[in-house]
């Protein structure tokens, strides 16, 4: 069903709702009964793009395709609580929902960084995949139900840059002592390469650049890397980003206030989820390309690529990450990561043929006129 005829749908019902509600009740009007208004917590500044804005157009959709029965109100981080502090005030019911993205919870359980992304693993496309069609979402609900919650995935970067560094990186030895603001998964292999890893919420990225508390970070991509400004402090700017492939971000709730709705906005809430999603990888996607023209061309950034020993080593180093789950006695865990890379296994066999070989095709076979 598409966005125009879901919210049909939903306005028809919503429609169906408050005339049986007008028939029953006398007492009080119909457009009175029923509304509920959540709170919404984020990991981004206010109105950032991507994640920011993605919050607060998410909250308009509800609103009205509910026909404002379910309206959020939307904290940036730090206004209600502090950018890593989302999940534990979705948790504690201090916020219904947030805006997020699993890795930021690794603290919580390690396994819940698959449900971002990991180094060299699932494109998004292969994410999405696997979350709806290979067991992803059972296990991401069974992880976030010790802690009260239910996650939906709202969005991708797809794949993201290795990131902005103060100095050239012309070997695996140059990332010794390096202190880099990079989290998740890909942040424990970065550290078994000898950098010291710092996880810092992107409104301290470019303070601490600039003040030389960390010497490297990582963000998304163009679009979101050129708000944040970070050319202004640093010039080298490295791919490819195989520490993040997919980032997905979240839309995580509180599972008993979500079980409390009626069944429609449930649903609605569901689709809107999912509608996200697409609209904010559409958004990364379209707006990169033009982001690294303006970095390149307007801004002098230098564009560089990571040396194969380093990727190498990187990877190696990512193995040694992947043994340590494996082997961590965790029941969840092991589920995990086998449907993952099961799942992986399997699209890799047809991507190889199929958009790994075409892409490569396409830059031997067509040239634009």
């Amino acid at each position: 069903m598409g966005k125009i005829q879901r919210r049909k749908f939903a306005k028809a019902a919503v429609g169906g709702i408050a005339a049986t509600a007008a028939v029953t009740t006398v007492a009080t009007p119909a457009i009175s009964q029923g509304r509920q208004e959540w709170r919404m917590v984020t990991s981004w500044p206010k109105m950032f793009p991507g994640g920011g804005t993605a919050a607060e157009r998410f909250a308009k959709n509800i609103s009205e395709v509910t026909g404002g029965r379910l309206t959020i109100k939307v904290f940036a981080a730090g206004e209600l609580v502090p950018a890593f502090e989302a999940f534990d005030a979705v948790q504690r019911g201090t916020a219904d929902c947030m805006h997020s993205t699993p890795y930021y919870w690794q603290n919580k359980a390690k396994i819940l960084s698959l449900y971002t992304t990991v180094p060299f693993g699932m494109t998004n496309n292969e994410s999405v995949a696997w979350l709806r069609y290979g067991g992803g979402q059972a296990l991401w609900d069974e992880a976030y139900a010790q802690f009260g919650l239910k996650g939906f995935h709202a969005g991708s970067t797809s794949v993201q840059m290795a990131g902005w560094f103060n100095k050239e990186i012309k070997s695996v030895d140059d990332v010794k002592g390096l202190k880099m603001r990079i989290p998740g998964l890909g942040g424990e292999a970065l550290r078994k390469l000898g950098a010291t890893i710092v996880n810092l919420p992107v409104g301290e990225i470019f303070g601490a650049l600039q003040s030389g508390a960390i010497d490297a970070t990582e963000w998304v991509g163009p679009w979101q890397d050129l708000a944040a400004g970070f050319y202004k402090v640093t010039k080298y700017y490295y791919w490819p980003g195989m520490h993040e492939p997919a980032t997905l971000n979240e839309i995580t709730v509180n599972k008993a206030k979500y079980e409390s709705l009626p069944k429609d906005i449930q649903q609605i809430f569901a689709w809107a989820c999912g509608d996200e999603h697409s609209q904010l990888t559409a958004e990364n996607d379209a707006n990169n390309a033009g982001a690294l023209e303006v970095l390149i061309k307007q801004h002098n950034v230098q564009l560089k690529k990571l040396p194969d020993d380093f990727v190498k080593a990187y990877g190696a180093a990512w193995g040694d990450v992947l043994k340590e789950l494996r082997d961590s006695g965790d029941a969840l865990t092991k589920k995990t990561l086998d449907s993952y890379y099961k799942f992986q296994r399997e699209q890799m066999a047809w991507t190889r043929i199929g958009l790994q070989e075409y892409l490569n095709a396409r830059l031997i076979g067509f040239r634009f006129t």
